[in-house]
């Protein structure tokens, strides 16, 4: 089959939309790193609507991979002319898909460090964005300080070190920018963290200070780091999902993108060499993001811990399965009503009751096919960021935090690697080699799992808090997941 590229599109089928504007007259303006599935359903399918639209012209996105498994995407984008396929998939079996021409170059950092640090020098770049992921900031979770010793940090602090990693690059590119007498681009984080904008300002300053003092003082005092939420389930690609755009579209496409219809992006507006005009692609631009922050992160992305790992230990696979099971949909909405909810501020324009129960039909929806295990992966950088804080909310203001604790040990019984009918488990995490041998040992020692201080700092001499966590776990052991989770709603 004839492969999806500029040469290509006209031969794509009636009716998918493709870009309508001149792909050569696009200019880059936004340096992107971190090029994954949700990068292209959400913030360059958002400038593809803006330049079909005739906007946003010069602010085309320059993906820049620094992993080896980038390679991939960096052979593919060659092959395809930096053009791929997103495909909504709606509840109801209708598939929507178009061309994405958005992201007009991509570079293998390996390949040419020199080229990404000119790239983000060049005065046409006025942005940086980011998805690296919520480990990728490098910050110590109990403290919340930049990790210096980090291997790959350590090495782009030497004197005279090519850089390797997002941070060296961005310090390299500000440093030469202020050499040159270009303003300072604007670094946006595109990631799960709360205050993601904070976050960054506080990591990159730190690693900047600690290559060049001065240097690091002109960032602190010279670079945007706005605030952002964001919001689109975008599960991993499947085959199945290559051979079905290759059916829809009538061309291949070797790394397509599947994501469900739903979208959300909120802004701080702080972009002081410009922007491109974001609010005509329902992005929306506010003062304050916090309060859609912490909606999404305790709401959202923390509900999904409470049903992953219930849901993998009942037996389930899919996301849409263990929702289809009235326990653990019942047990979500309770951990939202009674736990997360008391701890987050008005949300200007939204109406909580009517989210919740939106995101329980997000959750089901069965074309997206999130699996479980991609909503298990990583838990030691999600579960710290996005419940723990909940936790300590709710402490702090004598509320209850049983569903929350709950949660807690269906991630220290999962973390045992094996499941209840001793199937070895897949655990995928960057702590993975500590933390299984943690699981292991709570059979004897109970709290052992909450007692490693660097993911749950003093929680474990909480009472308030272990007697409920204590419980769920022997109910895990004796009972199971299904029965325990269930018990919690009856």
């Amino acid at each position: 089959m004839t492969t999806l590229n500029k040469s290509t599109l006209s031969g794509i089928k009636p009716g998918v939309p493709t870009p309508s504007y001149d792909l050569d007259a696009v200019k880059t303006g936004i340096v992107h790193f971190g090029v994954g599935g949700f990068h292209r359903s959400h913030m360059a399918m958002t400038l593809n609507r803006l330049m079909n639209d005739g906007k946003a012209l010069d602010w085309g996105i320059c993906g820049v991979g620094l992993l080896e498994g980038d390679k991939k995407l960096r052979d593919i984008f060659a092959e395809q002319d930096c053009l791929y396929t997103l495909v909504l998939k709606h509840p109801d079996g209708v598939r929507e898909p178009s061309v994405i021409g958005s992201i007009r170059e991509y570079m293998f950092a390996p390949d040419d460090p020199e080229a990404v640090i000119e790239k983000m020098a060049d005065p046409e770049t006025r942005i940086v964005s980011l998805t690296i992921t919520e480990g990728g900031y490098n910050f110590d979770r109990v403290t919340g300080e930049f990790m210096a010793s980090t291997p790959a940090v350590a090495a782009d602090l030497k004197d005279g070190a090519i850089p390797s990693t997002a941070f060296g690059f961005v310090t390299e590119a500000l440093r030469r920018r202020r050499e040159r007498g270009i303003p300072a681009f604007t670094v946006l984080s595109c990631d799960n963290i709360q205050g993601n904008g904070h976050v960054a300002k506080e990591m990159f300053t730190a690693f900047a200070k600690l290559k060049d003092a001065e240097l690091g003082e002109w960032i602190e005092q010279n670079v945007a780091f706005p605030n952002s939420m964001v919001d689109r389930i975008t599960p991993v690609t499947a085959p199945e999902d290559i051979a079905e755009v290759a059916e829809l579209t009538g061309l291949n496409d070797s790394w397509p993108v599947v994501a469900e219809p739903f979208f959300q992006w909120v802004i701080e507006d702080d972009f002081p060499l410009g922007r491109p005009p974001f609010e005509d692609a329902d992005v929306q631009l506010v003062e304050d993001v916090e309060p859609y922050e912490l909606m999404k992160l305790r709401l959202l992305n923390a509900s999904h811990q409470g049903l992953t790992y219930f849901g993998y230990l009942s037996g389930y696979r899919f996301a849409h399965e263990a929702l289809a099971d009235p326990a653990i949909a019942n047990f979500l909405l309770a951990y939202m009503d009674k736990e997360a909810t008391p701890t987050l501020r008005p949300v200007p324009g939204i109406d909580l009751t009517a989210y919740k129960h939106m995101l329980i039909e997000r959750f089901s929806n069965p074309e997206v096919r999130d699996t479980l295990a991609r909503l298990c992966a990583e838990s030691s950088d999600r579960i710290p960021k996005w419940l723990v804080p909940v936790i300590h909310d709710q402490l702090a203001r004598g509320g209850d935090v049983t569903l929350s604790a709950a949660i807690v040990a269906s991630w220290a019984r999962y973390a045992e690697g094996v499941d209840e009918q001793g199937e070895p488990i897949n655990v995928v995490d960057p702590l993975k080699d500590e933390l299984i041998p943690i699981a292991l040992s709570q059979r004897e020692n109970h709290l052992a799992f909450v007692q490693n201080k660097q993911l749950f700092g003093n929680l474990s001499e909480n009472e308030k808090f272990t007697v409920p966590y204590l419980a769920a776990l022997e109910s895990l052991f004796t009972r199971g997941a299904h029965e325990t989770v269930s018990s919690y709603t009856r």
